[in-house]
């Protein structure tokens, strides 16, 4: 497998374009992802109650799993828009799917944004056939810049590799930076490739794939309502086709995993305000929940974030999440690294140089380990610091 540049673009087949059409003040704000031929789909969405209008229509439009374009837009959510926010997606994805020749139902949309206006169709109406008209295959750099919201920069990818006896490609791009802890499967991921897939082999890759990812991060433990993963995969490489059981699928989910992991980390690092990148493993559970338990409170901790984000020691604060976490262990039982340092051993003080510890901390990425000692069962979450700048961000994200 070798990683390569071109991001959702790198895949055979695939055009893609992006312009301003006002929804933002400045900053292109529309994109469109298209597949040359019809693409098998599949996607994983938000599992908040609150559901976004787009979410709820693409989840229509993917009953087929069959797909040919992507329709985004940010800087405007269209969540709790009622009735006429599902009007509107309707609206755009039929006149999008009218101008490419292609059927409504072939035709997927996502918004991003902030939450409960009115989204303005027909700024999007108007821009639709400027959009068509510039799509490319250059386009990908761009459309991963038009998806943006606080993000500090784009985030994308591509891996080639062998499978089925061709070359294959995966490319993706990706947004988020705040609202984050996905339970798909504000964040948003579109891939693309060119392997020859059958739907169920598809479906049943992106749904590993995420859970080893997307569902491992988090940057304030709020779920969006518009969280969004899709995959179309066109077939354009040629190859034996990937299935279930049959030869390609390894080399389909090796591949398919880094492009996940990759901008989920991204996602992290890129986070508001973060400054340092954190890992959170958990090992050594009775369960894989008791494991989850543990780690995601701990990962979720402002408590333990800033105390990161600050380098400062201050390992009670673990502590005191993990004993909170409502997971099974015994007080006496477990161990804590920060690092690379031992810092506990079997709950008791081991390492008291706080200078040792400090170093720890002062790099960019930091570890923090547990060992519960009641099982075989291990979980892991990347997450970042919070600093005062997540807090300036959120506190005027609206204005």
């Amino acid at each position: 497998m070798k990683v390569i540049e071109g991001g959702i673009m790198a895949p055979l087949g695939f055009v893609a374009s992006s312009l301003h059409c006002g929804i933002k003040r400045k900053g292109e704000d529309l994109a469109l992802i298209y597949s040359e031929v019809p693409a098998v789909a599949a996607g994983l969405f938000t599992t908040n109650r609150v559901k976004a209008a787009p979410v709820k229509l693409s989840k229509v439009h993917l009953k087929d799993n069959r797909a040919q374009a992507i329709l985004i837009n940010s800087g405007n959510a269209n969540s709790c828009t009622g009735k006429d926010g599902l009007k509107a997606a309707k609206l755009i994805a039929k006149l999008a799917a009218s101008r490419l020749g292609i059927s409504k139902e072939d035709l997927l949309v996502a918004s991003t944004g902030i939450m409960g206006r009115p989204l303005p169709a027909e700024k999007i109406v108007e821009a639709i056939p400027r959009l068509v008209e510039r799509l490319s295959r250059t386009g990908g750099r761009a459309v991963a810049r038009a998806i943006m919201t606080t993000d500090k920069s784009p985030k994308e990818i591509a891996v080639r590799f062998r499978a089925g006896g061709r070359f294959c490609t995966i490319g993706a791009i990706a947004k988020g930076a705040g609202m984050i802890a996905p339970g798909l499967a504000t964040m948003l991921a579109f891939i693309t490739t060119d392997v020859d897939i059958s739907k169920r082999a598809l479906i049943g890759a992106l749904k590993g794939s995420i859970e080893g990812s997307f569902n491992r991060i988090t940057i304030d433990g709020d779920m969006s309502t518009n969280d969004t993963v899709i995959i179309l995969a066109n077939g354009m490489a040629r190859n034996q086709k990937v299935t279930s059981s049959g030869p390609g699928l390894r080399a389909f989910q090796r591949g398919l995993d880094y492009v996940t992991s990759g901008l989920a980390k991204q996602i992290v690092k890129g986070g508001e305000g973060v400054t340092k990148f954190i890992e959170v493993v958990v090992k050594g559970a009775s369960t894989p929940e008791e494991a989850k338990l543990a780690v995601s409170k701990i990962a979720n901790s402002p408590l333990v974030k800033t105390m990161v984000g600050g380098g400062d020691p201050n390992w009670g604060r673990i502590v005191a999440s993990l004993g909170a976490s409502g997971a099974e262990f015994d007080e006496n039982g477990f161990d804590l690294w920060l690092g690379n340092r031992l810092v506990l051993r079997d709950g008791t003080l081991v390492l008291k140089d706080l200078a040792k510890l400090r170093k720890a901390l002062s790099k960019d990425e930091a570890k923090i380990a547990l060992d519960l000692k009641a099982g075989r069962c291990q979980a892991t979450v990347w997450t970042g610091d919070l600093t005062e700048e997540y807090v300036r961000i959120n506190a005027k994200y609206s204005t």
